[in-house]
């Protein structure tokens, strides 16, 4: 197992850097990018959960849930209060629910989930004000993101390509630091807590197209915060577990064939590199889609006869689905996302419902898409070629994918996408309300505002 490491890093055990950046928290002074940088990540997170409130993989999750009927002060959104691990569960599932939600530029998975919905859990049921929450997303973003980090070679794409998910493997760490950040826990009681989150941790590349890929990000904050809550209460784990040996990497990645990156805390903020996503589907399709989107004018009306994608290699593992027959598999198919995208469909949550995968002129693309993974391509690059009947050949190129820190969404789009997907769960007055008050998070009440607005039930549609 090769790594980067500094020579502090040889010095320090893992597992105590960890815990004493998380034991830190409240001492930590953050720039105010980092904080701007946050609340964009809450409207992403509250939009995309909202607009997820009647999604097939959340109303099981949810009516579980409901009939344990366990008492506490933690809003499920669009819903009553719960304990925070239970809040979390639901709303953690409903952000990731469209697979609209956002994705660490470096391959450690989609942070907001998990770290949100556990933030705001606990803030609520505790009486903690909007600095504690946003301070305690920001340090499990922070730890998640290193944790799962270094790009394709590193630990998530490792994990990927063997069949694991960084969300559900390194979520309930994040979500971890981010209550044991909130709930005050020293080093010791810390350290048990990664413990805890390390020995759950788990989560299928096989579940993609299913209820169970959104559930890794609820099951992760559920967890993280169970992991807190019980080292604060003496619980005693193992504390070597995020080491390079004898723990999470040795039995995750067995050949020892990845790149672990340093967890260095002080050179960079990991927050300022999120990526966000502009079309409501895996982002391993985004690329390509947005290619596709360049010749959908030129090909309209006409007949492809071929299509060859080159794309990242890790698209072929967690998007490779070749025929979908329901619309959250083709969330998970680059053929399906790219025939959208040339058919002139926006990609965004409503083009992926039962009419959609019923449209003969999209599904006739779908056979005559090759995919090539192109060993050390960028995952936020794609090249397609397209060949029209008569032998026309058309071609086009992503170089950097929007959404991505090189290619940001501006917050008038980060407006758009959030009134697209919560307005017709909330309506136009209260999305409009909701959006401002995660925009301006920072001011004290906020916090009981959203949860106030967000009171169930759930709007019928």
């Amino acid at each position: 197992m090769s790594t980067k490491v500094s020579d502090q890093s040889r010095r320090t055990a893992r597992g105590q850097q960890l815990s004493a950046y998380i034991a830190g928290t409240s001492r930590r002074q953050f720039p105010p990018a980092i904080l701007e940088e946050a609340k964009r990540a809450l409207v992403d997170f509250l939009g995309v959960a909202v607009g997820a409130a009647n999604e097939a993989p959340v109303r099981p999750v949810r009516s579980v849930v409901q009939a344990w009927k366990a008492c506490g002060n933690a809003r499920i959104f669009l819903g009553g209060r719960t304990t925070p691990a239970l809040a979390a569960l639901v709303n953690g599932t409903m952000a990731h629910a469209m697979d609209y939600d956002d994705v660490n530029s470096n391959h450690a998975g989609h942070p907001n989930g998990p770290c949100w919905s556990t933030a705001l859990a606990l803030a609520e049921h505790h009486g903690l004000g909007e600095k504690d929450a946003i301070a305690g997303f920001i340090t499990g973003y922070e730890v998640m993101a290193r944790l799962g980090g270094g790009g394709a070679p590193g630990v998530g794409g490792s994990l990927q390509r063997r069949g694991f998910h960084p969300t559900s493997v390194f979520g309930r760490a994040g979500a971890a630091a981010v209550a044991c950040a909130m709930l005050g826990l020293n080093e010791t009681q810390t350290a048990h807590a990664l413990g805890i989150a390390a020995t759950t941790a788990g989560g299928l590349v096989g579940s993609f197209g299913t209820h169970s890929k959104p559930f890794h990000a609820g099951k992760a904050a559920m967890d993280g915060i169970l992991a807190a809550q019980l080292a604060s209460e003496g619980f005693v784990s193992a504390t070597h577990l995020f080491e390079l040996e004898k723990g999470l990497l040795d039995a995750f990645i067995q050949d020892k064939v990845t790149e672990v990156p340093p967890l260095d805390f002080d050179s960079r903020w990991e927050l300022l590199r999120n990526q966000y996503k502009h079309f409501a589907s895996c982002r391993a399709t985004h690329a390509s889609t947005q290619a596709a989107h360049m010749l959908a004018t030129r090909v309209a009306g006409k007949k492809i006869t071929k299509v060859h994608a080159r794309v990242h290699t890790n698209a072929l593992v967690t998007a490779g689905k070749l025929n979908p027959h329901t619309p959250l598999e083709g969330k998970f198919s680059v053929p399906f996302c790219i025939a959208l995208g040339l058919r002139g469909y926006r990609v965004v949550a409503s083009d992926f419902k039962d009419e959609t995968m019923r449209d003969s002129s999209v599904r006739e693309i779908l056979p005559v898409v090759q995919l090539e993974g192109v060993p050390g391509q960028a995952s936020h690059t794609a090249q397609l070629d397209v060949v029209l009947d008569g032998g026309e050949h058309l071609r086009a190129e992503t170089k950097i994918v929007y959404g991505h820190p090189d290619n940001p969404m501006s917050w008038d789009d980060f407006h758009a996408k959030f009134e697209g997907v919560a307005e017709p769960v909330l309506g136009p007055q209260k999305t409009a309300t909701l959006y401002v008050l995660a925009r301006e998070f920072e001011q004290p009440g906020s916090l009981q505002k959203i949860s106030d607005l967000l009171k169930g039930p759930v709007p019928e549609q």
